[in-house]
């Protein structure tokens, strides 16, 4: 009968333990050990309808353990000796009004109280979310841990409510705690709260030249002015106050939104914004002449082709510069968008005017002593073309020479490029190639650049036109030689 008991409590427990395990992935934690941890060392830990606890004292010379089940009314029993009230407590608190409770009772005793299993609740979520309905949570849960994942995009951060099982309504402000750091707008969950998500009033966007740019929810009465100094962080030292733009996008005329264009004025007017308004502060940076770079530029170093001609395509990049800038230095500080296929011996200028300037860069890109007194202006044009590489082919075939680099062709192509093998001097159509380094490669391997193809000089028809009318002369000289030694 023992063994059955006892083997019945343990297939309970191990249930039990199955489902806690399963509760904790749903308020984000890997397992027990995890939230103990948390809760014994948290001072803001508080008692929660559910916490299991063990006490632990000496009682004539013997050790007495008792498991203590919080109940729904928060009530702690403790022994025989009292009852606590554990609701609005934290655990460091009870704890030491149950072991005070027990050394005026039993003198000696040592009682000790620990947490073994804190409780896991429901709250109930609505308002803007994806889905309403509860959501699993522990005495450290706070409210932000509800944010990520579960709402709309037209909820408030600024503007949650919760309402306790009391009936007692409060108002909470996420952006103050993401800020501020203010742990009073991000409070712990409690067991029956109702958390409601209200829909956003404004949303605007701030960018450029402010310390904070982003997007932020506005309360009532805050407006450009507060959208500036106190949710972008103010202007920055390089900011131009008096271009702002703003892009109205709320009923306007334009798909792309109706453009008004702002003064410091406005700011200190506080300027009444609406609805996904977007204010743009310029820099001062932005007013810079600009030098159109074209040809053969990438900025990310990765060479594209067209899909048929398979030539390098060209690119065009628009750069800011300084007055009085080089063009060695604009080259030299962007000199990532260059790569072997970039002739930049002999780049040239192109003037607004239509004057063309011939240039060689190499000098600045290779040589760090190198000075240039070529200075670029406004609305010029860098042109970069491509460097156009060769294969060579040699030896038997009907036209050895160096042809046009063709990408993904084999040697074959080139080969046919010179007239094909000329069958007097190659058989068997039988190659030697070795790349720009001299390395040998094997046939199947890729063409590249500056790659030589030799046909090989391997007929047997060609040695014996080129070798017989040698030996013919040898053996009649030879022959020559005999006859009048003879005489």
């Amino acid at each position: 009968m023992r063994k059955r008991v006892f083997y019945l409590g343990a297939f309970i427990f191990w249930v039990a333990s199955g489902f806690y395990g399963f509760a904790l992935e749903g308020v984000g934690l890997a397992n027990s050990a995890d939230v103990l941890m948390l809760a014994r060392s948290d001072p803001n830990f508080r008692i929660t309808p559910g916490d299991v606890y063990t006490l632990t004292f000496s009682l004539n010379g013997e050790i007495v353990s008792h498991t203590i089940v919080v109940d729904t009314a928060y009530r702690i029993r403790v022994a025989n000796l009292g009852i606590v009230n554990g609701a609005g407590q934290t655990f460091a608190q009870v704890r030491n009004r149950v072991e005070a409770i027990v050394a005026n009772n039993i003198p000696l005793s040592g009682p000790q109280l620990t947490l073994t299993q804190p409780a896991i609740f429901r709250v109930f979520v609505d308002g803007e979310v994806h889905r309403a309905g509860e959501h699993a949570a522990w005495a450290l849960t706070r409210l932000s841990s509800l944010v990520d994942g579960n709402l709309t995009r037209f909820a408030s951060t600024r503007d949650i409510t919760i309402r306790s099982t009391n009936g007692q309504t409060q108002v909470f402000d996420l952006f103050q705690f993401w800020r501020f750091g203010d742990q009073s707008q991000n409070p712990y969950l409690r067991p029956g709260d109702t958390i409601t998500f209200s829909q956003l009033s404004r949303r605007v966007t701030v960018q450029g030249a402010v310390e904070r740019p982003g997007v932020y929810l506005l309360l009532d009465g805050e407006n450009l002015r507060e959208l500036i100094d106190f949710y972008g962080g103010g202007f920055t030292p390089l900011s131009d106050p008096t271009r702002i733009e703003l892009v109205r996008h709320l009923n306007s005329e334009d798909a792309s939104g109706n453009r008004l264009f702002l003064t410091r004025d406005d700011v200190e007017n506080n300027f009444v914004l609406e609805n996904y308004d977007t204010i743009i502060i310029p820099a001062i940076g932005d007013l810079r002449p600009v030098l159109i770079v074209e040809g053969a530029v990438d900025i990310d170093n990765q060479p594209r082709f067209f899909a048929y001609e398979r030539l390098y395509a060209s690119h065009r990049i628009t750069v800011q510069f300084h007055y009085g800038e080089t063009f060695a230095s604009m080259v030299r500080r962007n000199r990532g968008w260059f790569s072997s296929f970039s002739d930049t011996e002999n780049a040239r200028i192109v003037r607004q005017c239509g004057e063309e300037i011939p240039i060689n860069l190499n000098p600045a890109l290779f040589d760090a002593s190198y000075r240039s007194e070529n200075l670029i202006q406004n609305n010029d044009t860098l042109i970069i073309p491509f460097r156009q590489f060769f294969v060579t082919v040699a030896g038997g075939v009907a036209r050895p020479g160096r042809f046009p680099f063709i990408p993904d062709r084999g040697w074959e192509y080139y080969v046919a490029m010179a007239g094909g093998f000329n069958p007097h001097r190659n058989a068997c159509g039988r190659v030697i190639i070795t790349d720009v380094n001299g390395r040998r490669l094997d046939p199947n391997e890729p063409i590249g650049p500056e790659t030589v193809i030799t046909a090989r000089t391997n007929s047997v028809f060609f040695w014996a036109r080129e070798v017989v009318p040698l030996l013919s002369v040898i053996l009649s000289s030879i022959t020559l030689i005999v006859f009048f030694g003879n005489l």
